[in-house]
This record gives C-alpha cells, sequence and structure tokens, in this order.
C-alpha cells in the first residue's frame, strides 16, 4: 500500500472498515487494556478499584468538607449526593479517556505508519473501546453504590447503552480529528488537558445547572458532555425515561461529526509518513 496514496472517505467506507476489522479492533482493545495495568501487583483489578477511589474521594471532598448537596428535598445525605455526582464523572471520564490518548495514537504507534500494511483509521476505534470498558466498570462501581446507599436500581439502567452511544459516536469523530492533528502539531496534547478541565466544570457534574444564573446557563449548554450527563442521571438515578428525540438529533450529529472526522484523518494520513 502506497502511504501517500488517497483514501476513501465514505461514511459507507467508515463502517466497512470497522465492521472488516472488528476482530482486530477487539483484540488490540483487550492488549490495550491489559497494558495498562502489566507489571502491576493487582493488575486489572485496578480497573474496579480506581472508580471506587474516585468516588469516596468526591463524597468526601464535596459531602464533608465542601457540605455540597444537590437539592433533593430535606432527607438528602452525602452518599445520595454522591451516587448523583459520580454518574456526571462517569460521563467526563469516558470522554476526556478518548480526548487525552487521542492526539498521541500515530506518534505512539508510527511502527504502523511506516514499515507495514495497517488500517490506521481503527486505532480511535481501539482506544474508544477501551474507554467503554473502563465507564463500564465504573457503571458497576456505582450501581453498587446506589444499591448499598439507596436501595435497588430503577429498571432503566438497562436504557444507559443508549444513552451513551451517542456520545460514543461523537468521541470517535474527535479523536480522528486529533489523531491527525497531532502528527503535524505536538502541542494539541498539551492543550487537551486543559479542555479536559474546562469541561469538568462547565458541566452539571458538581451542581444542577438550575443553580446557575440564566444568563451563563448557555455556557453549560454548549458543552457537549451536558445533555449526555443530565440523560446519564435519568436512567441511572432517577428512574425516568431519557429524551428519545434529544437522543435521536444527538446522534444524528454525532453521526454526521464523526464522518467528518474520519473524511479528515483519511485526507490528512497521506502525510503521516513525512513528518513521522
Amino acid at each position: 500500500m502506497n502511504p501517500h496514496s488517497n483514501q476513501p472517505t465514505s461514511l459507507v467506507s467508515l463502517l466497512k472498515s470497522l465492521w472488516q476489522h472488528r476482530s482486530l479492533i477487539l483484540t488490540m482493545t483487550k492488549r490495550d487494556v491489559a497494558g495498562r495495568y502489566r507489571g502491576s501487583v493487582l493488575g486489572l483489578f485496578w480497573s474496579f478499584l480506581n472508580p471506587v477511589f474516585m468516588l469516596l474521594v468526591y463524597t468526601f471532598v464535596f459531602s464533608v468538607v465542601f457540605n455540597a448537596r444537590w437539592e433533593m428535598g430535606a432527607d438528602e445525605t452525602s452518599t445520595q449526593f454522591a451516587v448523583v455526582l459520580f454518574s456526571g464523572l462517569i460521563v467526563h471520564s469516558f470522554f476526556a479517556e478518548v480526548l487525552s490518548k487521542a492526539p498521541g495514537l500515530i506518534l505512539g504507534n508510527s511502527n504502523y505508519v511506516k514499515k507495514v500494511v495497517f488500517p490506521l483509521e481503527i486505532l480511535p476505534a481501539i482506544a474508544l473501546g477501551s474507554a467503554i470498558f473502563h465507564t463500564a466498570i465504573s457503571l458497576l462501581v456505582l450501581q453498587f453504590a446506589y444499591v448499598v446507599f439507596t436501595g435497588m436500581p430503577p429498571w432503566t439502567i438497562v436504557l444507559a447503552p443508549f444513552v451513551f452511544f451517542p456520545l460514543a459516536v461523537l468521541s470517535l469523530g474527535v479523536a480522528w480529528i486529533l489523531a491527525a492533528l497531532g502528527v503535524f502539531l505536538r502541542d494539541i496534547g498539551q492543550f487537551i488537558g486543559v479542555i479536559i478541565t474546562v469541561l469538568l466544570f462547565l458541566s452539571p457534574i458538581f451542581f444542577p445547572m438550575e443553580r446557575l444564573p440564566e444568563d451563563y446557563q448557555f455556557l453549560i449548554l454548549l458543552n457537549p458532555l451536558t445533555f449526555i450527563i443530565e440523560q446519564a442521571r435519568e436512567v441511572l438515578i432517577w428512574g425516568r425515561l431519557p429524551d428519545w428525540k434529544g437522543l435521536a438529533v444527538y446522534t444524528l450529529f454525532s453521526t454526521a461529526f464523526a464522518w467528518l472526522g474520519y473524511a479528515w484523518f483519511q485526507k490528512t494520513r497521506k502525510g503521516f509518513a513525512d513528518v513521522l
């Protein structure tokens, strides 16, 4: 394969590539997850301990130190606030993991660009698969905490994949764009850390959006995580059905953005070998 040749950019080629290489994506996702914990004593068990520690720390800081509440009523407990808080953090962590990895995907796998025939376009999908795995573990921790502190979780938790799907599609599009930019602009990796922090605090994770003055609520609404965070709480915490119409619109936008990101990646990949 000529690394400088033009690559297909259609939506059909995008779906075809992901489907044809699904086994390779799954295998490399497993390797990526296992490689993160390779050499540690507890190994893969850290994927469970990390969200538990995060839940405990945020519970103590915001419920005990800052005495924060979600305004659920006079009988609201610190543990209930922690569950609501953690559900928002799971959504942010999912998106943040993909974003933080994306700029270094090609740089960290330069041997695939120069020496072998490899479908480079699946590297963001592998990063997404790893993020899905860790998110699934965090959701298990959340439901365990819900059972311990509140009781049986609502049946609507089975709808969680429908809530996270449009965000996963959007994350894939962003990853394709950042993976390509990371080859030509090495500073993008440093800038992403700032973006992740901004997305964290300009989202309804630590406080309900209604607590902000109306003049500033548009800042929260501009955050692509806001809608998904609120819908995740609907199905995970409040036991209500999600906004299906909103999810459909979000999915259409995410699909269009993912296609744009894929096209950008395919158009720019012919220059990867020269830069690397």
